[in-house]
């Protein structure tokens, strides 16, 4: 027994709901396709890179300023054969804290 409107074996809430679906997507694309308010199309080609583009403007000050920083060289290259680590010198290892004189661990 069918449930749910059918008319031929076909669903009708399903085909209303994927054509609702599909409008969502679609009618966006075409009300967007008209021109953009940019648009300053005089008739001529400009190629196919667009109009020119203007330099980007000079940045302002003096371009010999002090090095930020962080732009102290690193000190391990990572370029070459080898392990980084092996580069590197060993952390010196801490000594174990020794009990305070006088007392004694209890024994379990």
């Amino acid at each position: 027994m069918p449930t749910g409107p059918n008319v031929g074996g076909f669903n009708v809430l399903g085909g209303a709901y994927l054509l609702v679906v599909l409008a969502l997507i679609f009618i966006p694309m075409f009300l967007g396709r008209g021109s953009s308010p940019n648009d300053d199309d005089d008739g001529r080609d400009d190629g196919p890179g667009g109009p020119p583009r203007e330099p980007p403007p000079t940045p302002p000050g003096p371009s010999d300023r002090v090095p930020m920083p962080d732009a102290e060289p690193a000190r391990v290259r990572l370029r070459g054969p080898g392990r980084i680590a092996d580069s590197l010198p060993r952390r010196a290892r801490r000594s174990p804290p020794h009990p305070a004189p006088g007392r004694h661990r209890p024994r379990v």
